[in-house]
């Protein structure tokens, strides 16, 4: 099958503004935004690194080397964009040792801003989300049009999709998880298969959720739909609530309707929305028996993607744009709805 992440609907009308982005690095700037306060005492060192044009897995590497410990030992929240300035956090188990000397590490790709003892690891997904400042060069078209879409996008929040990057160099992860469902694949890695897996489930999101913006209903509640608070993960089934209450708790982004992550287990969404969930599953067959064979649970995920903080300023022919956005989500979206970028 051939997968086509472009023919994703978008939201608002195509952008008439287009752009460069990353023309170097420090045009792409993400701080990780983490819930946790260090103890001071433990086995486990933290460390707050800026990396500029760096690969987190590289930097785990080089941090385990000087160290003296094996690459299991250290440990992150998340992955980071190489071709990016990003601070982001890693803990390396050290069990009776003392703080190693960094200051072997002579290299421009990263630096260690803070050090500090804690008693627990640095477990995946620990953010509660990251800070973006992006700067957008060389800009034409119509800036006009440009500062009333993010207007919009600050009132009414973008579509949630999963970004291009979670399938993989021309959707590879997609063609190799329908290899992986049709027994084409002898072995296959425990970190490859869940790569797979979830790049099988992101497909058939963002199909659903692009099916509801076509149908102009995505912000709309429909009979049966499943809605989220915001910023949480808890749901609950619309059915028979008061449905003027849950539009006003739509507008005042309070919640957000959700769409399904494939998986066994019955669905929470019930009448229109279990149909139209269905209707895109059955176009995915081979995906979606796949995720049932492996014994993922269906869950749900926000259909809406509301950044915090954002804040914008065009001079000239740059744009510069802050937001925050919470783990699991990307800023990529948030542009693709406002300028077309070429890096």
């Amino acid at each position: 099958m051939k997968y086509l992440f472009d023919d994703l609907a978008l939201a608002y009308e195509k952008p008439a503004t287009n752009g460069r982005l990353k023309a170097q690095n420090s045009d792409f700037c993400v701080d990780e935004i983490m819930p946790i306060e260090t103890s001071g005492e433990g086995e486990h060192l933290w460390l707050k690194i800026e990396k500029d044009g760096a690969n987190t897995d590289w930097v785990a590497q080089q941090l385990a080397k000087c160290a003296g410990v094996k690459s299991m030992a250290v440990s992150y929240a998340g992955m980071k964009d190489r071709h990016a300035v990003t601070t982001q956090w890693f803990s390396l188990h050290l069990p009776g040792m003392d703080d190693p000397d960094f200051s072997e590490l002579k290299t421009d790709e990263f630096k260690i801003l803070q050090q500090a003892r804690h008693n627990r690891k640095l477990k995946r997904g620990a953010l509660s989300g990251n800070r973006f400042q992006i700067r957008i060069t060389e800009l034409e078209g119509d800036i006009e049009s440009l500062d009333k879409k993010l207007q919009l996008i600050k009132q009414n929040g973008v579509p949630n999709y999963f970004g291009e990057q979670r399938f993989g160099r021309e959707m590879g992860n997609l063609l190799k998880a329908e290899k992986m469902f049709n027994r084409e694949l002898k072995k296959v890695k425990k970190q490859q298969r869940g790569l797979y897996l979830s790049s099988a489930r992101s497909w058939i999101f963002n199909q659903i959720l692009s099916a509801r913006i076509k149908q102009e209903n995505w912000l709309t509640p429909l009979p049966g739909d499943v809605f989220m608070l915001n910023g949480k993960s808890a749901c609950f089934n619309g059915d028979g609530e008061d449905a003027e209450e849950i539009v006003k708790r739509l507008l005042d982004k309070e919640i957000n309707i959700t769409s399904c992550l494939w998986g066994e287990g019955e669905s929470m969404a019930t009448q229109e929305v279990l149909v139209l969930e269905n209707s895109i599953a059955e176009e995915f067959k081979i995906l979606t028996d796949g995720l049932e064979s492996a014994r993922l649970k269906q869950e749900r995920r926000a259909s809406r993607l509301v950044p915090g903080n954002l804040n914008w300023e065009i001079k000239g022919d740059v744009l510069e744009i802050e937001f925050d956005l919470p783990t699991g989500t990307y800023a990529t979206m948030l542009l693709r709805e406002c300028v077309e970028v070429t890096s």
